[in-house]
């Protein structure tokens, strides 16, 4: 009678099978956390004390004396630090804001709002604002990539409120 599987193979076939089973095993898991599952940005990643003025020192602008309902807020990242600064602007102190930014290029006026998209990993909705990008009629920009010192990049999105004001974001990353 010949056997099914010849003399001696048996256990390193098993043993090659648990050592490929082992690897597979570990390299399935995702980046970190519970389950395999990367660990979402929590409240901590918020910097608590940080003001307007410090997330606009950081990005490099100055707030206008005319405006008001500031808000801001930085979240501490792996590598990168974002940044969110808002307020809301009389529509004349709208255009002479911008200039002051020098934008590489024009803004664009958006439409219509962007399809839902995934949340951003500094959403405005930290400040209890709605995200530029739900918003129509909104006039948005790179500002600089790279910036001044360690500031990556900055965007701006303009959402006009009504015929006197206009609401001002500015997103960086550091």
């Amino acid at each position: 009678m010949i056997p099914a599987h010849p003399p001696g193979r048996s256990p390193v076939l098993a043993v090659a099978a648990i050592v490929l089973a082992a690897l597979a095993a570990g390299c399935s898991g995702g980046g970190g956390g519970e389950g395999g599952r990367a660990a979402a940005p929590g409240p901590s990643d918020w910097v608590e004390g940080a003001t307007t003025e410090s997330v606009a020192r950081t990005l490099h602008v100055e707030i206008p004396s005319t405006a008001t309902g500031a808000v801001a807020a930085h979240r501490r990242g792996f590598q990168d630090d974002g940044l969110i600064l808002s307020f809301v602007l009389p529509a004349e102190a709208v255009d002479s804001f911008l200039t002051q930014l020098k934008p590489e290029q024009p803004l664009r006026l958006r439409e219509q709002p962007f399809a839902a998209e995934a949340t951003p990993a500094t959403p405005f909705a930290r400040l209890g604002l709605p995200e530029p990008d739900s918003l129509p009629k909104v006039r948005e920009g790179q500002v600089c990539a790279p910036c001044k010192g360690d500031l990556n990049w900055l965007k701006v999105a303009v959402a006009q409120i009504d015929e006197r004001s206009s609401r001002v974001y500015l997103r960086g990353v550091d």
